[in-house]
């Protein structure tokens, strides 16, 4: 009986971050797919964690200056990645959040995309990217803004070329609606949950963890605790905002900025914090499970990847604006309530995240998709 080809294609692999941690278990799912890349830019120690496999990369690996200028190939991507031949794979899986997922497939070939996000600087988040960049103007805005046309009406025809979608959230799901005209079904991203543990003694501040970009509202969160002289604040990360979020925590003697610090110490100072406070709009909020994975608390704004993960009342808290105001009234309000939410409930809720219950979704949602795809064919696992 002819054994099942699985071919699983990515955007691009440069840093570990959220999407590399969704391959990973993808490899672990499929130990015999062919992985493709646009471009492939791991260090030795991340591609380690990838099997040392070969990866298939895309024309743009070969570009000049690519390895620190490949997104602005952005424009040709759509191109690169309608060029590779799947033609021997009977189920493709892309992983996409800018093009992955408009690759070609032929009718007999199942596509389940597995959707981090649709392109949210080119669709609903343009206006804010524009402005956060400085691309809000000039000749060189409006090139930004034409390309951005263009991929809106490719990304919209390559949608169609997907058998099923899986988002990572229910908000992701709900772009996907708006974007797409599709419907998804939600399994959420894996997360190393092994890396934590509760720790029962608290200690009297609190902390955010998160790269330091406009989007993610960090400044907010350091505003909110000038406001709050009393209360102790840990910021974690760096980033192009680590200028700005200097600034804002100037003269603040209660805000201590950390930067990147070891492994070790970032799980130590997660479980001994009060709360995790969070004002950003994520796709889904990796971080905040991890603070629940330790055992506490998490504030965060009420939209996005956070609706999913807290548990408004026993679990943390979830505030309705993104302003230093609604971030104040909400850890009062924390501290309101802070008994009900305890360490094990916070443990408890992270456990529906592991990367074991995602292999188990994934795997299973993926075979009812073959059966259902290639009725004729014999009923073995994928």
């Amino acid at each position: 009986m002819k054994s099942i080809q699985v071919a699983i294609v990515h955007e691009w692999l440069e840093n570990w971050a959220g999407s590399e941690l969704v391959i990973e278990q993808l490899i672990k799912c499929y130990p015999d797919a062919k992985i493709f890349s646009v471009v492939d830019f791991l260090s030795p120690k991340d591609r380690a964690r990838l099997g040392n496999r070969k990866i298939q990369t895309s024309f743009i690996q070969k570009l000049p200056f690519a390895r620190r200028f490949f997104r602005h190939y952005l424009g040709l991507m759509p191109l690169a990645v309608e060029q590779w031949d799947f033609s021997g794979f009977d189920i493709v899986i892309s992983s996409h959040h800018a093009v992955a997922k408009g690759i070609i497939t032929g009718p007999d070939q199942l596509h389940v995309s597995y959707v981090h996000s649709p392109m949210r600087y080119a669709w609903d988040f343009q206006n804010t990217y524009l402005r956060q960049s400085g691309l809000n103007t000039g000749l060189r805005g409006l090139y930004i803004r034409w390309l951005f046309h263009r991929l809106r009406n490719w990304d919209v025809r390559a949608a169609a070329g997907v058998d099923a979608f899986v988002a990572n959230s229910g908000y992701i799901a709900r772009r996907i609606r708006k974007t797409w005209r599709r419907e998804a079904h939600v399994i959420p991203p894996p997360v190393n949950l092994d890396r934590f543990s509760v720790n029962g003694t608290k200690e009297d501040y609190y902390v955010v963890v998160s790269r330091l970009v406009p989007y993610k509202r960090i400044d907010l969160v350091v505003e909110a605790f000038r406001h709050m002289p009393d209360r102790k604040l840990i910021v974690i990360g760096g980033g192009p905002d680590a200028e700005l979020v200097r600034q804002k925590a100037a003269g603040a003697s209660n805000i201590s900025l950390r930067g990147h610090i070891p492994d070790a110490e970032l799980q130590m100072t997660l479980s001994k914090a009060r709360a995790f406070v969070y004002a950003g709009e994520e796709d889904f909020g990796i971080s905040l499970v991890e603070a629940q994975a330790a055992g506490t608390p998490v504030i965060a704004y009420g939209r996005g990847g956070a609706c999913d993960i807290v548990q408004s009342g026993t679990t943390g808290l979830l505030f309705d604006s993104q302003s230093a105001e609604s971030i104040i009234d909400a850890v009062r309000t924390f501290e309101e309530h802070e008994k009900d939410m305890t360490s094990e409930l916070c443990h408890q809720n992270a456990l529906r995240f592991s990367e074991e219950l995602f292999r188990s979704r994934f795997t299973t949602f993926v075979e009812q998709q073959w059966q259902a795809f290639m009725p004729s064919q014999p009923a073995d696992k994928v």
